[in-house]
């Protein structure tokens, strides 16, 4: 089983960039798995000005959905995949079945359960970045508390898979596990 490494923390709270180099440091080439969905013309700036930072020895994979195919397939093809980011993938999840209104806690923890499974068959390492999204007030609506109880749930689950923890506060990685 290769290594995980669990990173997570506020919003712009440098918790890409610090993963952006800790896979650097497993040498090229480098696969960045994107979960986000370029909806509209503030993310495709958001999703250009990452790229431009991480430069060439990259080799992004867009999957926004099916992110444990997407992991089994890249796995052995790079020194070291980071996957930006786990709340974008699950935010992706919660709207794909929100429209079917079926189980949808349910199902997201199949896909969950799948990807802690593939995340421990894996053979490169792999760096998961997550937003903490439980350290501010309790949302307004049903949808958004679920958000938040998803997220929160799904961190602790991988953070207990993973063989290395950080949170990023201010710029700043502190070493949990």
């Amino acid at each position: 089983m290769a290594r995980t490494i669990f990173i997570t923390g506020g919003a712009r709270s440098g918790k890409s960039t610090f993963a952006e180099k800790l896979a650097l440091q497993f040498g090229g080439p480098l696969g960045y798995l994107a979960t986000a969905q370029v909806m509209d013309n503030e993310m495709d700036e958001r999703v250009r000005s990452h790229r431009e930072r991480r430069g060439g020895e990259w080799s992004t994979i867009e999957e926004p959905i099916h992110l444990s195919q997407a992991l089994a397939c890249c796995d052995g093809r790079y020194q070291a995949i980071l996957v930006d980011c786990v709340t974008l993938w699950l935010s992706n999840l919660l709207f794909k079945y929100e429209e079917s209104a079926e189980n949808i806690e349910e199902r997201i923890q199949e896909d969950l359960q799948r990807l802690k499974s593939t995340l421990q068959g894996m053979v490169t390492p792999v760096i998961l970045v997550s937003n903490e999204v439980g350290m501010g007030i309790v949302p307004d609506n049903a949808l958004a508390r679920m958000f938040r109880d998803i997220a929160g749930t799904t961190n602790q689950t991988l953070a207990a898979t993973a063989h290395e923890v950080h949170v990023v506060i201010s710029g700043i990685p502190l070493k949990l596990k």
